[in-house]
């Protein structure tokens, strides 16, 4: 299998559109989770703390929040389909990707200093032009055939 076969695995797993998340952002995550043979949702509040491979099917942040005084990491693979929606609450100023120092601080000193930011725009998924297109050319593609038929 060449790399052009896999990369072509890869991105018919993708999902067509996703928001675009970045380090220091504070992101609620909405997950479905299975139990027995129920599927419920649940959220996920936090500040991501790492991207990490942005452009592959395997993308994945890391979220991290404190429960009861507790800190609480979870990772999750952006192209997942048990990750139904990923909602951008806050923006932050940050100068790196790997915001790992976070883990050793709390109060006042874990704070990060928000930005303005459109929350709407920010939050509203692209459209997907691929899969139109390719309809739109399988479409035209019989009456194309037909006329040269004729």
């Amino acid at each position: 299998m060449s790399f052009t076969d896999l990369k072509k695995i890869g991105d018919a797993q993708k999902k067509p559109a996703v928001v675009d998340v970045r380090s220091g952002d504070t992101v609620r995550v909405t997950q479905k989770i299975k139990e027995g043979e129920k599927f419920r949702s649940q959220v996920f509040e936090g500040v991501v703390i790492r991207t990490d491979r942005k452009d592959s099917h395997t993308a994945r942040i890391t979220v991290r929040k404190v429960a009861s005084g507790v800190g609480v990491e979870k990772s999750f693979l952006i192209h997942n389909p048990l990750v139904e929606k990923i909602e951008i609450v806050h923006r932050a100023k940050v100068r790196r990707k790997n915001l790992s120092f976070l883990r050793e601080r709390s109060g006042k000193s874990a704070r990060l200093t928000n930005k303005a930011f459109d929350r709407v725009a920010v939050n509203a998924l692209p459209v997907a032009e691929t899969p139109a297109n390719e309809a739109s050319a399988t479409e035209t593609a019989p009456v194309a055939e037909e006329a040269k038929a004729e």
